[in-house]
Order: C-alpha cells, then sequence, then structure tokens
C-alpha cells in the first residue's frame, strides 16, 4: 500500500500517513453506491417512458420548470458556499467567516428542500400521486429519493456545523461531508433534465 507521507511519533517509530483519510475513502466508496442506485432507477424511468405513447400522459399536471429551474440555482449556490467554507477553513479553521459561510450553505439547502415540499403539496393537490399514473411513481420515486439524500446531506451538514462550532471539526470530516453535499448537488442537474424537461 502507497502512503503519502511519513511522520515520526513521540518514540521515533515511523508512522505512516494514508494517502487518503478513511472518512473521505469510505464516503467517496458509498457515493459510488448511490451513483449505481440512481443509474438504475434513471435506467427503468427512461425505458418506460420510451415505451409510452405520450410523455407526459394527458390529463397529468406539469412539472413546475421554472419555479425549480429558480429552486436549482439556490442548490448549485450552495455548493460555492461550501467551497468557500472549507477554503475558509483551511486558513481559519473555526472563525467567523468560516461558520458563516457552513451556515449559508445549510440554509440555501433547507431552502431548496423546502420550496420543492411546497411544489410537491400543489402538485398533489393537481392530481399527481404515486398512483395516478407511471409519469407520477417515477417523479416522486426519483425527486423523492433525492429530496431523501438532501435531507440527510443537511443532518450532516449540521453536524459539521455543531462540531466546528466546539472547536472539534477535522479537515478530514470537513472534506467527507463535502464530497455527500456535492454528489447530491451535482446528481441535481441531470434529475432535473431527466425528469423537467424531457
Amino acid at each position: 500500500m502507497r502512503y503519502a507521507e511519513a511522520s515520526y511519533s513521540g518514540e521515533g517509530a515511523l508512522e505512516r500517513q494514508p494517502p487518503i483519510a478513511n472518512s473521505v475513502l469510505g464516503m467517496i466508496l458509498f457515493i459510488m453506491t448511490e451513483l449505481m442506485f440512481f443509474a438504475a432507477l434513471i435506467s427503468a424511468f427512461l425505458i418506460i417512458k420510451s415505451t409510452v405513447g405520450v410523455w407526459p400522459p394527458e390529463g397529468q399536471p406539469r412539472l413546475p420548470v421554472l419555479v425549480t429551474a429558480i429552486n436549482s440555482f439556490f442548490l448549485l449556490s450552495s455548493a460555492v458556499t461550501l467551497f468557500f467554507a472549507n477554503r475558509s477553513y483551511r486558513q481559519d479553521a473555526y472563525g467567523e467567516k468560516t461558520l458563516k459561510l457552513l451556515r449559508n450553505t445549510m440554509y440555501l439547502g433547507i431552502l431548496f428542500v423546502a420550496i420543492q415540499g411546497f411544489e410537491w403539496i400543489r402538485l398533489l393537490s393537481y392530481g399527481l400521486t404515486m398512483t395516478s399514473s407511471q409519469y407520477g411513481a417515477f417523479f416522486y420515486l426519483i425527486i423523492g429519493t433525492h429530496a431523501l439524500h438532501a435531507v440527510g446531506a443537511i443532518v450532516g451538514l449540521t453536524w459539521l456545523y455543531k462540531l466546528m462550532k466546539e472547536r472539534r471539526l477535522k479537515q478530514q470530516t470537513f472534506s467527507a461531508g463535502q464530497l455527500f453535499w456535492y454528489f447530491v448537488v451535482g446528481l441535481w442537474p441531470i434529475l432535473y433534465v431527466l425528469v423537467y424537461l424531457t
């Protein structure tokens, strides 16, 4: 196994540092499994969609394309604030600027999920449900699964924020949380194009 660097402990014994932190490696492996899961959902969606004559089916409400595009901007912006939060963390780990950037990332994520939830309530009132059609079933399955990941990632960001406030946050933990948030953000444009625009 290769190691990035070596350092000496207090007793003079050589300590080897792995090239990638265990928490980051674990998150990468987890994200890879989630990518395969979403690939299966998207494949099933595209196969069903290609076998149906009219998509979306007549009589089903149309998805809120414009509102969701604006909402997408909030989610994409959260990736930018998180990038700068990590950059600020490297310079001043527990400074107010770092805390503020991480807090703004959390708020943008919460705003994204809240707007999405409001739109779902409207769609349900218009008759788009899991049982109304395959269109509705795939919409709630794919977009709902992404929303669950977003909520989980927000919980993770909240935990990072708590550790940062307590001055106990390690760089590798921050990086692992950042990777998961980037996964949630990076996956969304693909889902938006496939589900909302086609």
